[in-house]
């Protein structure tokens, strides 16, 4: 039996096609080739076209299956792993009804802070475990009061996952993982938030039916089936938010664990088995892929909204003629601390560990006599290892005291200055594993198909590709971190509030 996996990136589709008793990868496609924009018709929004998502899905998939590597008709079950915190709407005839607002817009920072005020700290804390600051439900509260023309022809409120597994099957389904995600939940009652309902006005007939994550989410409809080459009725078993499913594919699913990923955004992602709560919010705690109720699993996220996106951003600007490779090698060739050029890499929209301030990105210490593009890609690479270890600072603030990080051999952590740097600055040991979003779907649709006797069992053939652990470098660069924290703080105490949204 095959698996085929589906991850939905901000830049990206991504597919694999995974033998489910060897777990190895036969096939992989990313399409586009070239990163899939951000639509920002305002500053501070983010917008994608679910539609545009679909496309490429199948595009990736009839790719994958033009590489002959494996039979179509092998396929048994799909897996699906995307962006959290996106808001996409449809009505009774599934139509989509405007552009998701993505997880990278701060249009919505007001509205969960009045929620988060109106409802009260600590029921928001002990409840939802969050504020409902930035996320799905904010987002939602933003449509209802710019757009109510569009809010009144809203059947379902779907996130990314649920949208795709909704044009592969026909059936909107939704999780409490998916909820959690998007501060719909109430982990005290284990239920939609009355709270959440209650204040923003909402309806609870627009949440689609709950099931689990490892779960029968519909099954594949003959005209797609034909489209694709694939059986009709295969089901769709497994759905996953693109941070707890990384952890999955890490097989980081017990208190304790951590996963990291430094893709488009930058994330620690810690397991634990109690209700965490901080209680500003700059981490936020979610149903993890395998949450119960009667055995709490809760993933523990630091997000750094500008990781991949400002290394992306500095290779268009100066390096825009040179491979990734050839950017990560040109960067190393300058000395640790970029001879005093400093980055601050948050110009991707609020950051939720910044207290959702929207500080910015900048370069520091420009010496136009000394620093040459080199020295820009370098202190990005840097910029973005200092703010892991700021948001891991929070996390230790909450007793989460992790040793060791799990990551894939991807984005940015196939850059081996980048995987020294970070291990170097967090005093992390970094285990890398050759594995991606679109392996973890695949592999968690086997677990929701029954493939497996156990999650773990799933991993059985997961082997441990390189281990990193800090060098002579570490001591060098707590003083260079020190002044890029003070750096980043004289920017945080001068920041004015943003401007409220124009509908």
């Amino acid at each position: 039996m095959l698996l085929l996996g589906i991850d939905i990136g901000t830049s990206s589709v991504k597919v694999s096609v995974v033998d489910a008793e060897t777990q190895q990868c036969l096939a992989a496609i990313s399409y586009p080739e070239t990163e899939r924009e951000i639509l920002t018709r305002q500053p501070g929004w983010a917008e994608q076209q679910p539609l545009q998502w679909w496309q490429d899905a199948k595009q990736a998939i009839l790719l994958a299956h033009a590489t002959q590597r494996y039979n179509p008709q092998d396929i048994g079950a799909i897996g699906i792993a995307y962006q959290m915190h996106g808001l996409v709407l449809i009505d009774e005839q599934h139509h989509v009804l405007r552009d998701a607002i993505i997880w990278c817009d701060s249009r919505a920072v007001p509205y969960g802070e009045q929620a988060f005020q109106a409802i009260g700290p600590e029921q928001c804390l002990t409840h939802l475990l969050n504020s409902p600051g930035n996320f799905t439900a904010a987002k939602l509260a933003w449509v209802k009061e710019h757009e109510p023309e569009v809010y009144q022809r809203i059947h379902q409120v779907l996130l990314p996952g649920d949208f795709l597994a909704l044009q592969l099957t026909g059936e909107a389904t939704t999780s409490i993982s998916a909820l959690s995600e998007g501060i719909f939940w109430d982990f005290a009652e284990n239920e939609l938030s009355e709270d959440v309902f209650r204040f923003f006005g909402f309806e609870r007939e627009l949440i689609p039916p709950v099931r689990a994550v490892f779960a029968d989410h519909g099954h594949l409809r003959e005209i797609v089936a034909e489209e694709l080459g694939l059986r009709v009725g295969i089901p769709v078993t497994y759905k996953a938010g693109d941070q707890p499913n990384n952890a999955l594919s890490l097989n980081v699913l017990r208190p304790g664990e951590v996963a990291a990923t430094a893709g488009t955004s930058g994330v620690i992602y810690a397991v634990t088995d109690e209700l965490f709560v901080d209680a500003q919010s700059r981490v936020n705690a979610f149903a993890h892929v395998n949450h119960a109720p009667e055995l709490p699993r809760l993933g523990v996220l630091l997000c750094i909204n500008g990781a991949g996106s400002m290394n992306r951003w500095v290779k268009q600007t100066v390096g825009h003629e040179l491979s990734y490779p050839e950017v990560n090698q040109r960067a190393a060739g300058v000395p640790a601390g970029s001879e005093g050029l400093l980055c601050l890499p948050f110009g991707n929209g609020v950051e939720r560990m910044l207290a959702n301030e929207a500080v910015g990105a900048h370069f520091l210490n420009l010496d136009l006599n000394v620093h040459t593009p080199a020295h820009l890609l370098r202190a990005v690479q840097e910029g973005v290892a200092f703010a892991f270890r700021y948001g891991l600072d929070i996390m230790r603030e909450n007793g989460l005291h992790p040793t060791v990080v799990k990551a894939g051999k991807t984005n940015m952590f196939l850059s081996e200055l980048f995987g020294q740097v970070f291990v170097n600055v967090t005093g992390l040991a970094v285990e890398l594993y050759q594995t991606d979003g679109s392996v973890g779907a695949a592999l968690g649709a086997g677990i929701g198909a029954g493939q497996y006797a156990s999650p773990d069992d799933a991993f059985r053939h997961m082997q441990r590709l390189q281990l990193l652990e800090p060098n002579a470098e570490a001591s060098a660069y707590e003083q260079t971190y020190q002044r890029w924290k003070a750096a980043l703080l004289s920017y945080l105490h001068s920041t004015p509030e943003p401007a409220p949204s124009q509908a």
